[in-house]
């Protein structure tokens, strides 16, 4: 295929071209109606660019063909036999993709380490779900993806299983072994799906952690704009085989999407895929470079503690994304939230991640010179000025085993049922009516229809103390829980 081609960002150039004026959304028309003072800050060419799909880039016959045109160049580039681009992000591919997979009280197996996105994909579609215990790094603190006999356990357990939900890699960049995890399904003749949100560089780089589609996965959803160079929002499914129809695939996600998809979205997917054909090699050999030399320099730096090969090597995790630098901080008598806090203040250097233990930042093919010299004079500058940071309750971190909740009911029946709200301390036992997710990355602690222990309270309760946000909580401060009310019949 040619891949010199875009086709979404030619259609947007003859658009412009043409200089139609539209008589529909949207309603700034292409900037004209926009606020001089919006303009100031987000510029006018985003309003520009910013046209419907049909009767704008293409007519409302679609006889150009330019989204899927630009759907074939995508799956082309990737190995995969179809892509379809999502414009709410992976957080709505991740459902549309379970949904195609397993519907109400069918049971799905899924990675417990799974973003909240996937619990409320459970909640919505009323699946039964059969949770994969992560391999938990009680040193770290940290959920690593399961292995293939894992899943082999629970699908013997639940034969009648629809499928797998897979993640990897995680948000610390620790990855499964998908080849193994697709084979152990395929023997059972079901998919895998890979929630690959932070995977979407993968397919460009032999130096880079398997990419699921070449693993053997069914379908794996991508968000391009974690480590590519989309904008927010945008996704991509990457399907291939029989296990999952396309048809369906196409027609659950028309069940949850838009149908005011954005065309920014889409034009940047077009252009990012164009870029990674021909040149992405070149951009991301750079970006591992660049990388090596961060990670070097991080291993030096007294205080922190690298997440490196070493959790392959304790077979925690069968591959390390080398672009995720991850650094443990509790050696400098603060926690990864502190730390965040003060470089962005200190600083202005914003890291992708942090909690109790450790904070992340991602290198990807557009770093450069000046952002790798910030980084690293931003880390050393951290370490060397740890001591002024004020020290803050600790944070009471569960063993392993206490993260892994009774699950007294499906999600979908506890969410829905009649709740109350009752005191912290009076919530230990009692079943969750809600999700509770640390955020950054999201990753519920308490999911709908658990059973609520002691040990999470605690956790949570120090944590909000500490800092956590739990933005989905009922209660963000963790003085209350929503439960199931009393009487019913978990």
């Amino acid at each position: 295929m040619d891949h010199s081609r875009a086709p979404v960002l030619e259609a947007l150039q003859e658009f412009r071209r043409r200089g139609d004026i539209a008589y529909g959304p949207p309603g700034h028309k292409q900037g004209r109606g926009v606020d001089p003072r919006v303009a100031d800050i987000v510029g006018l060419d985003v309003f520009r660019a910013d046209v419907l799909a049909l009767n704008g880039l293409d007519d409302r016959r679609q006889s150009q063909g330019v989204l899927s045109q630009a759907q074939d160049l995508m799956a082309d580039a990737v190995g995969a036999e179809k892509a379809f681009f999502s414009t709410c992000g992976s957080s709505l591919s991740v459902k549309s993709a379970m949904l195609a997979v397993a519907g109400p009280g069918e049971k799905l197996l899924l990675s417990r380490n799974a973003h909240k996105s996937v619990i409320a994909a459970v909640v919505v579609n009323g699946v039964e779900p059969i949770w994969v215990h992560p391999k938990f790094d009680s040193e770290r603190h940290l959920a690593h993806p399961p292995e293939p006999d894992d899943v082999r356990r629970r699908l013997q357990e639940h034969p009648d299983a629809k499928g797998m939900l897979l993640i990897t890699p995680t948000d610390w960049g620790t990855c499964a072994d998908i080849k193994g995890v697709a084979d152990v399904c395929h023997a059972f003749d079901v998919p895998l799906i890979v929630d690959e949100a932070w995977g979407a560089h993968l397919p460009f780089h032999p130096g880079l952690p398997a990419w699921g589609i070449d693993a053997d996965a069914d379908l794996v959803v991508t968000s391009v704009h974690k480590m590519g160079g989309a904008v927010e929002q945008s996704s991509v499914f990457h399907l291939q085989y029989d296990r999952v129809s396309p048809d369906v695939l196409k027609q659950r996600e028309d069940l949850l999407g838009t149908t005011s998809a954005s065309p920014l979205v889409y034009a940047t997917l077009d252009g990012w895929r164009r870029q990674m054909v021909e040149h992405g090699r070149d951009l991301l050999e750079r970006a591992l470079g660049r990388a090596s030399r961060i990670r070097a320099t991080v291993a030096a730096l007294p205080g922190l503690r690298l997440m490196d090969r070493e959790v392959i090597e304790a077979g925690l995790a069968a591959e390390l994304d080398p672009l995720k630098i991850v650094a443990d901080v509790r050696d400098l008598g603060i926690s990864g939230m502190q730390a965040a806090e003060w470089l962005r203040a200190e600083c202005h250097v914003d890291v992708g991640g942090s909690d109790s233990c450790r904070i992340s930042a991602s290198i990807t093919h557009a770093d450069d010179d000046e952002t790798e010299k910030v980084l690293v004079g931003a880390l050393r500058t951290l370490v060397d000025r740890a001591d002024s940071i004020e020290r803050q309750p600790a944070v009471h971190l569960p063993e392993p085993s206490a993260l892994e909740l009774e699950q007294a009911c499906l999600p979908r029946e506890a969410f829905f049922a009649e709740a109350e709200h009752v005191p912290a301390r009076a919530a230990v036992g009692r079943i969750a009516a809600e999700m509770v997710s640390p955020y950054p990355p999201g990753v519920p602690v308490v999911a709908p229809g658990e059973v609520i222990s002691a040990e999470v309270v605690d956790y949570l309760r120090s944590g909000v103390e500490h800092g956590m946000l739990i933005p989905d909580a009922a209660d963000p401060s963790m003085k209350t829980l929503r439960v199931v009310a009393r009487g019913k019949n978990y």
